[in-house]
């Protein structure tokens, strides 16, 4: 019997992906239906759906459960549910309550699903970016994805099609939370930690990582895999910078890389619960949270993701946060350490974040050692290297805006 954590809600993983004689008559079928063109962020919530990502979730929130959601982070059949998961649609395309429709790709017009409309509704975008996002202000990504959405909402369940080109982009890095369970049975772990990255690994994230190892049987670096913001590293250079730490600064049978196909909401503590849940339904019993977790900006306070798991009704989930404070490189310890390990001056204390990183990459400026590995450094000077002057400045820009 498996000793993984159960998928969130306590059931079975619900993948919402046809196949066989279902996935090519459902293929049919939506060839005659009435096409809406999704957003990259519906985009990756649909295929979270289609994977088991999202279980237990049988498709789109109806307005009571966005209601829920916002104001005390529960659907309204009582499913802990920390963000909406909501598609949207402009008033001007006249889809009705009952209708059945097909979900286009934003990129290439292919279906990802259908979906059966049962609810049509408005909301007030303040009230969720105030409540999910704890801003209204329009330079905040995630507000403005919400701000730009169509008038309405449709609700309903979804039968999904496509894993959108994601397996065949990544290969055997895209995995679905029935891969990750099994691999996990497989090595005999049952105490697995989710490190969650959009970013290269440096240093302080190589030693989040092995602070988990110490205390888990392994660790899933967990790479997000969807659509950033400007100036982020794409995908495909973070997981060979990550690939290239694991080989060379890991044990092997200690961790796991893998990728899943979200965007990102920058939510802060919000969307730091929602990384927790769905990493239950991969099977991870802890998620490590440490500075500015799914931030942006100044928006949150740089723990204020660890303050929010203190704050969850008893059961709401089963993976718990693996919170780790500040860390950095320490010239006197002589190596990474922790505000609660480490007791010199700031003075003597070089901080790594990823914007620094970032900035010093585009600018061509030098990289302390005690910031990242060489072997790292190597790959992203490469990828630097071959971007054209404006998409250098671009990058430089955004590095200053957010972490």
């Amino acid at each position: 019997m498996s000793q993984l954590v159960r998928p969130h809600g306590g059931g079975e993983l619900m993948p919402l992906l046809l196949q066989g004689d279902a996935l090519a008559a459902e293929c049919a079928r939506a060839q005659t239906m009435t096409r809406l063109r999704v957003s990259s962020r519906e985009r990756g919530d649909i295929l979270m759906l289609g994977i088991g990502g999202f279980t237990p979730l049988d498709g789109f929130m109806t307005h009571a459960d966005w209601q829920g959601v916002c104001d005390g982070m529960r659907t309204a059949s009582g499913l802990f549910w920390p963000i909406p998961i909501t598609l949207s649609a402009s008033a001007s395309a006249g889809i009705r309550t009952g209708q059945e429709i097909a979900l286009q790709d934003p990129d290439d017009g292919s279906i990802l699903a259908t979906m059966l409309v049962t609810e049509v509704y408005a909301i007030d975008k303040a009230h969720e970016c105030a409540s999910v996002y704890r801003t209204t202000d329009l330079e905040h990504p995630g507000v403005r994805m919400v701000i730009e959405q169509g008038e309405v909402n449709l609700a309903g369940p979804v039968k999904v099609l496509s894993q959108g080109g994601f397996p065949e982009k990544y290969g055997e890095l895209y995995m679905t939370p029935a891969q990750t369970r099994a691999l996990f049975t497989k090595l005999g772990w049952s105490r697995i930690a989710a490190f969650q990255t959009r970013n290269p690994m440096h240093r302080s994230h190589e030693y989040l990582a092995k602070v988990a190892i110490e205390v888990c049987d392994g660790v899933l670096v967990h790479s997000l895999l969807g659509a950033l913001k400007p100036g982020d590293i794409p995908a495909e250079v973070r997981t060979k910078a990550i690939g290239t730490l694991v080989q060379h600064y890991f044990m092997p049978s200690t961790i796991v890389q893998a990728g899943y196909p979200l965007d990102m909401r920058y939510a802060g503590p919000r969307e730091a619960l929602l990384h927790a849940l769905f990493r239950q339904n991969y099977g991870c019993s802890h998620l490590i949270v440490g500075r500015d977790h799914a931030g942006v900006g100044s928006y949150y306070g740089p723990f204020d993701a660890h303050h929010i798991f203190d704050h969850l009704p008893p059961g709401a989930l089963e993976t718990q946060a693996l919170k780790i404070d500040w860390t950095f490189w320490c010239y006197r310890c002589g190596g990474m350490a922790s505000a609660r390990t480490c007791p010199h001056d700031e003075k003597d204390r070089l901080l790594v974040s990823g914007t620094k990183l970032r900035k010093w990459l585009s600018e061509g400026d030098e990289v302390p050692a005690e910031f990242s590995r060489p072997e790292v450094l190597e790959v992203l000077r490469a990828y630097y290297a071959g971007l054209d002057a404006g998409s250098r400045v671009e990058v430089k820009l955004a590095g200053h805006s957010a972490r």
